[in-house]
């Protein structure tokens, strides 16, 4: 028998480990892969949440700013409670 054919009869494990190794690692790739695309999609929609908090935080901080402001303390009482200023008359809708 050749030197060559002995080789391979008694070191066939090794290359049977190495392809082994191989798909354990292609499987690895394609599951990392998959985490991957789904972390990116998570991270996305998180920026998205954040922005939206962030607006509403600018808006909620406006809304606070304003609060000593007496117009904007009016425009409150007027819509909230119904209340009107003195000098004005209250008028209500009736839809039939």
């Amino acid at each position: 028998m050749s030197k060559l054919k002995i080789f391979f009869q008694h070191s066939w494990w090794v290359f049977a480990f190495i392809i082994g190794c191989m798909i354990l690692f292609e499987h690895g790739l394609k599951h990392r892969e998959a985490l991957f695309k789904q972390l990116t999609g998570q991270k996305k929609s998180l920026e998205k949440e954040k922005e939206e908090a962030s607006i509403q935080q600018a808006n909620l901080q406006l809304q606070l700013n304003s609060q000593s402001d007496l117009a904007w303390q009016e425009l409150t009482l007027m819509k909230g409670m119904g209340l009107v200023p003195e000098g004005q008359q209250k008028v209500y809708f009736y839809t039939e």
